[in-house]
């Protein structure tokens, strides 16, 4: 059976709204504040303040969110994750025997939610914060049971 990707997702994209929110009050900040000093140093110290900033505020946040990759294929989930140090973790739909949705206030409100993978061996390899949480859980259910083992059928002798 030849394996194909069935989806790829990372954590909602509600994660950067924060981040966002956060460039855009520098970049207003910067503007107005950027050439009102009668220093050039005090005007330079603004302008290299907000960017910096804007590094700390929006960029980090923004690897770290796009460093988060989850592959669902017809054989296997693969959570990606890390900027400097990458992990991976790789479930086979053949040994996964639950899939659990869990959510919080704000998650509900916007449809996703943390996937649990259990294979009831270690812990169980976690989706974080996915949309459309519901839709994944109901395709990982459908794949696993495509990939479970079937028991040999009895052949009638006669």
């Amino acid at each position: 059976m030849n394996e194909t990707v069935v989806a790829r997702l990372r954590p909602h994209g509600r994660a950067m709204f924060l981040p966002t929110v956060i460039l855009l009050v520098l970049a207003a900040a910067a503007g107005y504040f950027g050439g009102t000093f009668a220093e050039d140093w005090q005007n330079t110290a603004v302008l290299i303040t907000a960017a910096v900033l804007a590094v700390v505020g929006w960029f980090v946040p923004l690897v770290s969110w796009l460093s988060q990759n989850y592959t669902i294929t017809t054989r296997r989930v693969i959570v990606r994750s890390g900027v400097l140090v990458r992990s991976r973790q790789e479930v086979l739909h053949a040994l996964g025997h639950d899939v659990t949705v869990r959510r919080n206030a704000l998650q509900a409100l916007f449809g996703s939610g943390d996937v649990l993978v259990s294979t009831g061996l270690d812990r169980p390899v976690v989706l974080r914060d996915v949309p459309s949480a519901a839709l994944v859980q109901a395709t990982l259910h459908d794949l696993m049971e495509a990939n479970r083992p079937r028991p040999p059928s009895a052949m009638s002798i006669g």
